[in-house]
Parts: structure tokens; C-alpha cells; sequence
């Protein structure tokens, strides 16, 4: 798989928007099925915007983002490969950018997601399945979150998939 292009922005020294970096993303990580590409992360929310700053996709490569982060990546599926059932207590957005996968939720549900559609995963339990015979590649941007009290008190203890992928 081929890294996607990462083109950063910021500031020059008289305060002119410029191109800071304009390469392949510089973090990949190939499990055997599937491929994580970071494009970006940030540990605050708001993030601070300096004017040039330390490449963020150095952190080791979690699940989720940061406590009060975000991160955005790609990912990218081998044709028959499946994903655990997992959840991260972040707010989830995955668009399927090409190709198709199968979102699976612990009651059974299965949903066919194809290119152009999005799914908001809300510290839901899940997997991915790739049932086809192409690679399917998504888009995520995921957002710190708590689940509330309430939801908590319906669903009992929860346990979140928060591991060191690297």
C-alpha cells in the first residue's frame, strides 16, 4: 500500500500562509491486514497553531486519540480481513473513501458501507469486516469523548481497546 500524500500548512516568519511539508505521510504501520496511515494528531482540543511545529505522528500508534486529542488517519483493509470487536471512548468519523466494508455492532446488526458513505461511531462496540475482493481504504477522524452516566448505567462495566499498535 502506498502511503497518501500529506500536504501541511502554516506560517512563514512575516505571517504568510505557506506549505510547511508536502511528502508522503510520514507514520505507516502494516499489521499484516491492514495498513494505518497517520495523517495528524493532536493531544488539546482546541489545538494550539503555531507557526510551524514537531511532526505529531511520531507518538507510538494507539487505537484512539489522546486524552483530549483527536487524530485523523487512513486505513486500509485486505480484501477478507476482519477487525476484532472493540471500542474506543472517542467520537468516530469513517468515511469509506474506496471500496466496501461491513460495520458489525454487538447486537447483531451488520451495515454495508460503500464509497462515499460515512459512519458517526459513537463509543459503540464494533468491528469491520472486509467481505470483498478489493482493499477497502477509509478515512478517520477520531475525537476524545466520554461516554455519559447514563449510557454507562445501561451497558454495565465497559472495557476500551486502547493499545499500543507499534
Amino acid at each position: 500500500m502506498t502511503a497518501p500524500r500529506r500536504i501541511v500548512t502554516g506560517h512563514d516568519a512575516s505571517g504568510r500562509s505557506v506549505v510547511l511539508s508536502d511528502a508522503p505521510t510520514p507514520k505507516t504501520l502494516d499489521i499484516g491486514t491492514a495498513f494505518f496511515h497517520e495523517l495528524w494528531a493532536t493531544t488539546a482540543v482546541p489545538a494550539p497553531l503555531d507557526a510551524s511545529e514537531p511532526e505529531p505522528t511520531t507518538r507510538p500508534l494507539r487505537t484512539g486519540p489522546d486524552a483530549g486529542g483527536v487524530v485523523a488517519r487512513f486505513t486500509e483493509m485486505s480484501p477478507g480481513a476482519a477487525a476484532p470487536m472493540h471500542r474506543t471512548e472517542s467520537l468516530d468519523i469513517g468515511i469509506v473513501l474506496d471500496g466496501e466494508t461491513w460495520l458489525i455492532l454487538d447486537d447483531g446488526s451488520e451495515t454495508r458501507m460503500t464509497t462515499g458513505d460515512v459512519v458517526v461511531q459513537r463509543g459503540t462496540n464494533h468491528s469491520w469486516e472486509n467481505r470483498s475482493d478489493a482493499v477497502v481504504r477509509m478515512a478517520f477522524v477520531m475525537i476524545d469523548a466520554t461516554i455519559t452516566d447514563a449510557v454507562r448505567a445501561t451497558t454495565g462495566p465497559l472495557e476500551f481497546f486502547d493499545a499500543v499498535l507499534d
